[in-house]
Order: C-alpha cells, then sequence, then structure tokens
C-alpha cells in the first residue's frame, strides 16, 4: 500500500472509533520509519497501538496494555532483534502456502528501504522451518513456498545452507511443489542449482531478479553483478537444467537510465525469454539513497519506457505458450472457476 493511501485509510478509521468503543492498532514495516510514526502520533493521536515488524508476537499484551490502563502505546523495537517462532499464521488458502525461512536484508539495494526497517539478515533455525512444512503436509498443503529478502543467503549454522534446507524439504511426504521467492542473482550458487536439478518437486519456474539489464543502472542500485554476469547465471542454470523457465522482476526508470540503459534492459528481455515478468515504474522512497539522487527521470519517460517493456513481453507470451501445447503439466488445482462451475482452476 502506498503511504498517502495508507495515511489516507487512517483517517478514515477516526469516524468508525468515534462511532463504536474500538482500539485502533497499526503495525508493519512503515511503522519502523520515524517519519510515518511521528506523522502518526501528530495527525492521528485516536491510533492507540502502533507496533513494528518485530513485536507481532507482543500485540495481546499491548491490547491488554491499552484495555487496562487507557494509554496508547507506541511498541517499536530494534529491527535487528531475535528470531521469534510459533506466532500463530492465519492462511487463505487450504493447498499452498508461504514459510518464512529468513528475515531481514543485507544487501542495501539503494531504492529498497527493507534493511533499515526490517534490519540485518536473520535466518530460522531449519529443524523449526522443517517442523512447521511438515504439519503443513499433514494439514494437507500441497505447494509451499520458502520466503526470504534474499532466500539464497540463509544460513542455518554448522555451513547448513539454502542448498540444504531446499534438499531436506523436498524429503518431506506429501508436499509436492516447493518454490522459493527471492533469491539475488549474486548469490545464486552452483549448489543450489543442483538442488534444484536432482529434485523432481522444485518448480522449474525459477525467480531470479533482474531490475535492471543495464550495468550501470546495476551499479548504482548496488545489485552486486553486472548484465554479463546475470546472462552468465541464467546460462549455468539452462546447462544444468534444460527444462528450466524464468520469472524476474524488472524496475523502468531507475535514477540517471538513459535511453541505452534501458535498451540493455530490453536486450536481456529478449536473450532469456522471460516466462513472467512483474514490471514496476520506479517510485521514490523516503530513506533511500535513490531517493536522493539528482538525476531523477521524468514520469513521462517513465511511462513510455513501461509501456514498451510491456509490449516486447506480451509478444513473446504466445510463442512461449506454444512450447506447451501437447504436453502434459502437473498443476495444482485449488477449486471450481468463479464463472464457470464446470472448470476447475488454479487461483493465484
Amino acid at each position: 500500500m502506498q503511504k498517502k493511501k495508507f495515511l489516507e485509510s487512517s483517517g478514515e478509521l477516526k469516524k468508525i472509533k468515534e462511532n463504536r468503543d474500538i482500539i485502533i492498532a497499526i503495525g508493519g514495516c512503515m511503522m519502523q520509519e520515524k517519519h510515518i510514526t511521528d506523522k502518526l502520533k501528530k495527525s492521528y493521536p485516536f491510533v492507540d497501538i502502533i507496533f513494528g515488524t518485530h513485536t507481532l508476537h507482543k500485540v495481546p499484551e499491548d491490547i491488554y496494555k491499552t484495555i487496562i490502563n487507557k494509554e496508547k502505546i507506541k511498541d517499536i523495537i530494534d529491527i535487528d532483534g531475535e528470531v521469534y517462532e510459533g506466532i500463530p499464521v492465519k492462511r487463505t488458502n487450504n493447498r499452498k502456502a508461504s514459510v518464512t525461512i529468513m528475515y531481514g536484508c543485507n544487501n542495501f539495494c539503494t531504492y529498497c528501504i527493507v534493511p533499515y526497517v526490517r534490519g540485518r539478515e536473520r535466518s530460522r533455525n531449519p529443524e523449526n522451518i522443517l517442523n512447521e512444512i511438515k504439519e503443513l503436509a499433514k494439514e494437507g498443503y500441497k505447494e509451499i513456498t520458502l520466503l526470504g529478502q534474499n532466500v539464497n543467503s540463509y544460513n542455518g549454522g554448522n555451513n547448513y545452507k539454502f542448498s540444504n534446507l531446499l534438499k531436506d524439504v523436498d524429503k518431506i511426504e506429501g508436499i509436492e511443489i516447493i518454490r522459493f521467492v527471492s533469491p539475488h542473482p549474486k548469490d545464486f550458487t552452483d549448489d543450489v542449482i543442483e538442488s534444484i536439478k536432482t529434485s523432481k518437486k522444485i518448480s522449474r519456474l525459477i525467480h531470479v531478479p533482474l531490475q535492471s539489464g543495464s550495468t550501470n543502472v546495476l551499479k548504482a542500485m548496488n545489485r552486486k553483478y553486472t548484465k554479463e554476469q546475470y546472462l552468465n547465471l541464467i546460462d549455468r542454470i539452462k546447462k544444468k537444467i534444460p527444462d528450466a523457465v524464468f520469472s524476474t522482476d524488472i524496475i523502468v526508470g531507475f535514477p540517471g537510465e538513459t535511453e541505452e540503459d534501458f535498451e540493455d534492459t530490453l536486450d536481456v528481455v529478449r536473450k532469456v525469454n522471460f516466462e513472467q515478468i512483474y514490471m514496476f515504474i520506479y517510485s521514490r522512497r523516503i530513506g533511500t539513497l535513490a531517493d536522493k539522487m539528482e538525476n531523477q527521470v521524468s514520469e513521462k519517460i517513465k511511462h513510455k519506457r513501461f509501456d514498451r517493456l510491456k509490449v516486447l513481453f506480451e509478444e513473446s507470451i504466445e510463442k512461449n505458450n506454444q512450447k506447451y501445447v501437447g504436453t502434459t503439466q502437473k498443476i495444482l488445482v485449488e477449486g471450481y472457476s468463479k464463472n464457470n462451475p464446470e472448470m476447475l482452476t488454479r487461483k493465484n
């Protein structure tokens, strides 16, 4: 949610509070940003509880204190704090589930606020992760997505790496599809590629965020790889896993992006032939280095480039789909289509 929409929604809560005796609590990574909490305290005094990403486990205690003591609570702690286990998860799907394996990030990409609001990388104990997935398997879940800001830098201790975790999840009976997001290209090691190759459960649709095809822009983003290194990684994966296909993230209009830089991005898109592209127009985020860069790209140019990228990708969709004609593919059916009760569908 964009900050403007978030603050507008917060304002609407005032009317609800005036008509009903309720407690209003607002939490999440935005609450780790001082200018946001200062704004809430000054302009939205009707908010009772403000909590950060690392104090979710204390929300019942905060609510209790608010009820008993009639006090307003700001519960924000050190973003590099410990990992808390056993917090209940409300899931909206009974066939596929996401499992967080680590928190925070050490990369400090210049457009990203995550390291500042979620802290440095902290990995969960592998035993706790595997036990959670085993329980999900017992409950009938079939697809698991391993989550982390940079999953392939997971460190379970005692030289237990992400590749080891993939192998152990692969052994869990009942789980049929394994996915993971988001890996970082600079940390996509050969042992991870080998774990995917030897598994029959890990999806061959592999997400490898590009962000930009320009080495100059990647350097400005602090991504720590070049265009050539990214393409080399894709080639290494394809040689080991011939049936691999790729999805990616691309940011259009990063500060300083020239026409030549953007053409480099289009060049990578053509060469890799992505199955899916999550496209984003660069937007400034207070607290990041990119927000302070003087060479901001105009909104008009950003939108024109976005449209060109979209057209290029859409032209490849039909061609990509042709390779599936006449083949049998394994999919996870989650229910009946809302538009056609006689058709089964996979919900995204």
